[in-house]
C-alpha cells in the first residue's frame, strides 16, 4: 500500500469517527449538543482536523443524513422483500419507514428536519437520498393506480408516513393506535 492510499483510508475512517459520534451525540443528547468542541474532545482530534474533513455542523449532519438515507433504503427493501404480494409490501414498507424513524430519530431529524446543504428532488440530489426515495416507489409505484403518476403518489403516500412519524416521535399521537392508522393508509391510498 502507498503512503497515498494509507494517508487516504486514515482520513476515510477519521471522517467514519466524526460521523458515528456525531450520530451517537444526537441519539443521546439532540442535535444542539452536536458541536465541533464537543466532537473534538470525545475523538481526540483537534478542532481543526474536525475542520478539515467537515466546514461545520450542517456538513455533519449531512453526512449523516446521507448515511441514515443508505441505512433506511436497505430497511425498507428488507420489510417489502419478505412480505408476499403488494398490499403486504405496502404495509411492510410503512411499518418499517416508521419503526426507522422510531429507532434512529436524530438520523431521521438529519434527513428531513434539519439542514445539512443538501438538495432534495433536484437534478443535484445526492444519490443516497434518491436511493431512498427509489425504495419507497419500488414499493407504491405498484399500488398507484390507474392514472396516477407512481412518483407523484409516492410523494403523498411518504408525506402522510412522515407526517404520522414526527407527530408519533413528538407525542401528539397515542402510540398504541399505530398499527391502525397504517391499516387505514394502506386502506384508503394504495389500491391492492
Amino acid at each position: 500500500m502507498s503512503v497515498q492510499e494509507r494517508k487516504e483510508r486514515e482520513r476515510a475512517g477519521r471522517e467514519r469517527l466524526i460521523v458515528a459520534t456525531a450520530r451517537e451525540l444526537a441519539e443521546q443528547q439532540g442535535w444542539d449538543a452536536v458541536t465541533t468542541r464537543r466532537l473534538a474532545e470525545r475523538i481526540e482530534y483537534s478542532q481543526p482536523v474536525l475542520y478539515s474533513h467537515f466546514r461545520g455542523k450542517r456538513e455533519i449532519i449531512g453526512a449523516v443524513a446521507l448515511e441514515g438515507s443508505t441505512e433506511m433504503a436497505a430497511a425498507l427493501r428488507a420489510a417489502t422483500s419478505a412480505a408476499d404480494g403488494p398490499r403486504a409490501r405496502v404495509t411492510a414498507l410503512a411499518r418499517a419507514y416508521l419503526d426507522f424513524a422510531a429507532r434512529n430519530p436524530a438520523v431521521y431529524d438529519a434527513i428531513f428536519q434539519l439542514d445539512g446543504g443538501l438538495a432534495f428532488a433536484q437534478e443535484d440530489t445526492p444519490e443516497p437520498l434518491k436511493d431512498a426515495f427509489a425504495a419507497l416507489l419500488e414499493t407504491l409505484g405498484e399500488v398507484a393506480g390507474d392514472h396516477v403518476h407512481p412518483a407523484l403518489f409516492t410523494e403523498v403516500f411518504w408525506a402522510a408516513l412522515h407526517g404520522l412519524a414526527t407527530l408519533g416521535r413528538s407525542g401528539r399521537l397515542p402510540p398504541e393506535d399505530t398499527e391502525q392508522r397504517v391499516e387505514l393508509l394502506v386502506d384508503r391510498l394504495a389500491t391492492v
